[in-house]
């Protein structure tokens, strides 16, 4: 290996945080989005690169300083993490190539270095979650996200942006205290921060009340960071009232790089057995996820805001992710890992499409869409290529995904589960039938903006057009998404790190 190579697991992380406080010095937005599209690139080449070092189930261990673990901090890449850093990269990347004329219209100018600062943190922050080893550096980098996020959301147009920012702010700090507490919790049991020698130092003190604490704080925090039923209510309004290509950043990677850490700690962690067998907060997970399901998808029935629409169908999409995982089974984490890639593709274009709806019409309220379909047919008919993705039509990425969760639940005997999926995706035909009728079979009155929009940019066309393909061909051609799934469902499943 090259000394370039050896040094991609840092390279990862140090190149967007040092190149984030250079996008706030640039006066110029053309050049703040350029370093910022510039540095996501390379950061997905580098995740591109690490995912094929690991694709044949080997691990990556890179000790910071040269200090062994667990007295020093590691980064460990396997298929898992390996995937979750492609997602973050490559939503960041696509997302980014449509976010210049998009920031440029809702962002206002002096503001667009100091956005795309908080954009390079949030993405540092993220991809810091996914790669460490270590549990308080999990924390840490959970607030360079939380903190990041926080920004690009408060510079969403409008006022209400900075209501949704507070409350962000308060349920996300309240969020990062409950994980910093259960940490806290299983250091004091055990004297390390290291997670693979957290997991070995678990079982002899698994017995105690401050190990059982300790778990329990853990889950609930990142289960708020994740937006996982009932700890969703900062989702709907932050995706609703952030920037558009923020709303489709976020909505591909924030949450589900918190359902990673989870998963990482519920199997490789707190292992199998102390997870699906003495305190068995699986059950638990599984009930908290049928209910973000169904509750999502009816919620999102009634909303009138397609922004808005969009956020509660991703809270009944968290759910499926913590569905599968709180079945304890490798094809639950399979099915889980699955669908967090899959439902990605669908919601970044998705909500990139919204995005230039709003670029064109200057609203997403569902009323101000009549008609537009016909005046801006290749972004309607990329949001309807997602939208059948999202309602899990055969041929698409979201079949895919929602098939293997069937599959292990059936497995495990839970065939009403079955019944949950079917409910859920006749919902979400229905909430996305009314978004596509509106824009394709309603027509808007001879002096409404809709009625003369023409079709967005091809720089805002492309990346939606590309991620609508991408969603048929990972529900074509599945070996990546599956194969990958797979690996890091069996092994963790298999446990330990």
């Amino acid at each position: 290996m090259s000394t370039l190579q050896a040094q991609l697991p840092a390279l990862q992380i140090v190149v967007p945080l040092l190149a984030a406080p250079l996008c706030s010095l640039l006066r110029r937005p053309a050049l703040a989005w350029g370093l910022a599209a510039a540095v996501s690139g390379a950061s997905f080449a580098v995740a591109a690169a690490l995912a094929v070092a690991v694709s044949d189930g080997s691990e990556i261990a890179y000790l910071l300083g040269g200090w062994a673990a667990p007295w020093g901090i590691e980064y460990r890449i396997d298929a898992l993490n390996a995937l979750v850093l492609v997602i973050v990269t490559g939503a960041s990347t696509v997302t980014l190539v449509h976010a210049r004329l998009s920031v440029a219209r809702e962002v206002r100018r002096e503001r667009i270095g100091l956005f795309y600062t908080a954009w390079l943190l949030c993405l540092t922050g993220m991809l810091g979650m996914a790669i460490t080893g270590d549990a308080f550096n999990v924390f840490v980098f959970l607030e360079i996200s939380s903190l990041a996020t926080y920004t690009l959301v408060a510079l969403g147009p409008g006022r209400e942006a900075l209501l949704a920012a507070f409350r962000y702010l308060v349920l996300g700090s309240i969020g990062a205290t409950f994980f910093l507490i259960g940490v806290g919790l299983l250091y004091m049991m055990t004297g390390t921060l290291n997670m693979a020698d957290l997991a070995g130092r678990l079982g002899g003190v698994a017995h105690t009340r401050t190990v059982t604490a300790g778990i329990v704080f853990v889950i609930l925090g990142l289960g708020l960071k994740a937006a996982v039923f009932p700890l969703h209510a900062w989702l709907p309004a932050a995706y609703a009232c952030a920037p558009s290509s923020a709303a489709s950043f976020l909505a591909g990677t924030a949450t589900k790089v918190s359902v990673y850490v989870l998963a990482r700690f519920l199997f490789d962690v707190f292992g199998v057995d102390l997870s699906f067998g003495r305190l068995d907060p699986g059950t638990f997970l599984v009930l908290l996820a049928i209910a973000g399901i169904v509750a999502g998808s009816a919620v999102a029935v009634f909303q009138d805001h397609v922004k808005r629409l969009l956020a509660w169908s991703s809270i009944a999409q968290i759910g499926y992710m913590v569905l599968g995982l709180g079945l304890g089974t490798a094809a639950g984490a399979t099915a889980s890992i699955l669908h967090l890639f899959n439902h990605a593709l669908m919601k970044v274009a998705l909500f990139l499409a919204v995005g230039n709806l709003v670029y064109r019409t200057g609203s997403a309220a569902l009323a101000s869409l009549a008609g537009v379909g016909r005046n801006m047919p290749w972004t309607m008919g990329a949001f309807l290529m997602a939208a059948m993705s999202l309602v899990g039509v055969p041929l698409t990425a979201g079949f895919v995904s929602k098939w293997y969760l069937l599959r292990a639940a059936l497995e495990e005997g839970l065939w009403p589960i079955a019944i949950v999926i079917l409910i859920s995706s006749l919902l979400a035909a229905i909430y996305l039938w009314r978004v596509i009728g509106v824009a394709f079979f309603e027509r808007a009155g001879p002096d409404t903006v809709q009625a003369h929009a023409a079709e967005a940019p091809w720089t805002m066309v492309a990346p939606v057009v590309a991620l609508a393909a991408a969603n048929v061909w990972f529900g074509v051609e599945t070996s990546f998404s599956t194969g990958f799934a797979a690996l890091a469902g069996a092994a963790l499943a298999g446990g330990g790190p």
